[in-house]
Formats: C-alpha cells, structure tokens, sequence
C-alpha cells in the first residue's frame, strides 16, 4: 500500500474515532498515534492535513454530502461511508491539485477495506456527482499521462 492510500485510510479513521467516540479533533489527535505504529513523517503529515481540513470545513462537507446523498441523511449512512466521504471531500476541498479521479478511485480502494461491498456504488456515485459541482481546470479533471 502506498504511503498516500495509507494516509487517506488513517484519517478516515481519525473522522471515524471522532464521530462515533464523539470526540474533538484534539482529543483524536492526542489519542489516535499512540494506538498506531505509523512514523512515517510523510503518511503522517498527509493523514493529519486530510482530517484537519475535514474537521474545520465539516459543516460545508456535510452539506456537499446531504446536498447529493438524495434520500439518505447523514445519520442513516453507514459510519465508515460518512467518514470516508469526508475524507474525500476533504481531500477535494483541500487539495485541489489532486486530479479528482485519483480521489474517488482512491476512496473506493480504502472503501474496498472497510466498507460493505454494496456501498462501493453508493460512494462512487456521491463522489463522483461532488466532483463534478467542485469547480477545476481541466487538468485537475483528467490527469495527463506519461508516455
């Protein structure tokens, strides 16, 4: 597993640990890396950017994801999709230079790991219907590839 695909999966839990252990972002912070053997600066950093940027733009989150998830309210989802959807939408706000593709596919591999496999459409199609509302340039759509 890449470092980034690690870090996106670390801070799905860090929202996950604060959402359902209805913690503040402090207090995860304080307890989440002593239960992890992750010290990689690099993993750690990237996971710590994703869920700081998920917890002080929660409440926008939170709308793009009620906004789209037509019929299905916040507390109804799954907790590991909720959070997950966070994650990515995080991901999204906070680094727009990550191509959108990459984030979706990215979510739907960490979803692969924890969520039910009837959620992995259910999460694509959120994702992908955000993406397309997010405005971007072209490149951020449609990485270019090596050849």
């Amino acid at each position: 597993m890449g470092k980034r695909r690690k870090s996106r999966e670390l801070a799905m839990q860090m929202l996950f640990q604060a959402d359902i252990g209805k913690q503040t972002p402090d207090a995860v912070r304080r307890t989440f890396w002593q239960a992890r053997e992750t010290n990689d600066p690099d993993t750690r950093g990237f996971a710590e950017d994703i869920f700081r940027v998920a917890c002080e733009r929660k409440e926008e989150i939170d709308g793009l994801m009620e906004q789209t998830s037509q019929r299905w309210r916040l507390d109804r989802m799954a907790a590991v999709d909720r959070n997950l959807l966070r994650a990515s939408i995080a991901e999204m706000l906070g680094y727009p230079g990550t191509p959108l593709p990459i984030i979706i596919n990215e979510a739907l591999e960490v979803a692969r790991l924890y969520a039910a496999p009837e959620s992995i459409p259910f999460l694509n199609g959120v994702l992908d219907t955000i993406a397309r509302t997010l405005p971007r340039t072209a490149k951020q759509l449609a990485p270019k590839l090596e050849k």
